[in-house]
């Protein structure tokens, strides 16, 4: 009996003592508050309600860490531009940018930034007026065309112009906001960026059935948070707090059921909610971080059904991976 006893511990390893905080995270209790980049303007990403209040996935996501970090979701909000965003990352001004960014190689190894997963895979496509008869993006040819500056859209519309010869006339404006009001205004034929940001803006247009997102998707953008590089431990906390959200769908745990799930004898409730393990200590976080990430925002599909449902967005690519989508959460163990 003693010898099984002995091979159990070994097995299970002692209990870990708390990681130190580095150098972002303590900034962040010292603060008590995390200071975040998201989406504002963008349906479905990040948009003020009636009341005041910024909703929206990445608003969430924000609001998620927080929650992991310092057991409440207190955020600060920036409302920056796409070129401003990263320079505000950079120079320490976010602790973390959730807007509506595109991972691509030169955003990583040459801006001094790493992101932590993709929250949000999506495609660039078109959005028109139904009485211009367009159907696909090559009817465009010649067309003045809408989009954000700085953005990964600016140079995916350039892109395609080159490919596909269609020579398009961009009008690039520094916020999305600027550009779908001059869109919607007549200033553009078509407005370019990400599908998802497409079918969001189009239910706040003057006439909304007068307008159509196109069935191109002519690029991969994964979306995802961004963190400066060299703080290892936050890029982690970051990371698994996305990662956790999305066990919580996978495993049935959800903001309504998390306290009656502590209960639960699945060991992966147990590992995610704190219950046993010290995956939150290895962090430096409180072993309870994802359980209060959980009461916070709920899980990934409850974040997407919240935000996503009301504009009708499907969730194709970003439906869990046991449903046909390409959401995976690597385990908590």
């Amino acid at each position: 009996m003693r010898a099984a006893l002995a091979i159990l511990a070994l097995i299970a390893g002692p209990a870990l003592a708390q990681a130190p905080a580095g150098v972002t995270l303590a900034q962040v209790r010292a603060r008590g508050m995390l200071e975040c980049s998201a989406s504002l303007g963008t349906p479905g990403f990040g948009t003020y309600d009636k009341t005041g209040v910024f909703q929206g996935m990445d608003a969430d996501g924000c609001r998620a860490i927080a929650a992991a970090v310092l057991g409440e979701p207190k955020v600060r909000f920036s409302p920056l531009s796409s070129p401003q965003r990263l320079t505000a990352l950079q120079t320490g001004q976010v602790d973390v940018v959730l807007q509506t960014l595109t991972w691509t190689q030169s955003r990583e190894a040459a801006n001094g930034l790493a992101f932590a997963g993709v929250n949000f895979y999506d495609g660039q496509s078109f959005l028109v007026r139904k009485a211009s008869g367009v159907k696909t993006g090559r009817d465009l040819a010649g067309a003045s065309i809408c989009t954000t500056q700085g953005s990964t859209s600016e140079l995916n519309l350039a892109d395609w112009s080159r490919s596909t010869g269609a020579n398009i006339r961009p009008v690039v404006f520094e916020r999305n906001v600027d550009g779908f009001a001059a869109y919607d205004s007549g200033r553009c034929d078509a407005y370019s960026t990400d599908a998802s940001q497409l079918a969001g803006n189009r239910t706040v247009l003057q006439n909304p059935d007068d307008h159509v997102v196109l069935p191109d998707r002519f690029s991969k953008e994964p979306l995802g948070p961004a963190v400066r590089k060299g703080d290892e431990q936050w890029l982690d906390i970051v990371k698994w707090v996305g990662f956790a959200l999305i066990t919580a769908e996978e495993l049935g745990v959800t903001r309504a059921n998390v306290d009656e799930m502590l209960k639960s004898p699945n060991p992966q409730v147990q590992r995610l909610l704190g219950g046993s393990g010290d995956a939150g200590k290895m962090m430096g976080l409180d072993n309870r971080w994802a359980y209060n990430a959980i009461k916070a925002v709920g899980n990934y599909g409850e974040m997407y059904d919240r935000h996503f449902g009301p504009i009708g967005l499907p969730r194709g690519p970003n439906a869990l991976w046991t449903n046909g989508g390409l959401m995976y959460a690597p385990p908590i163990r």
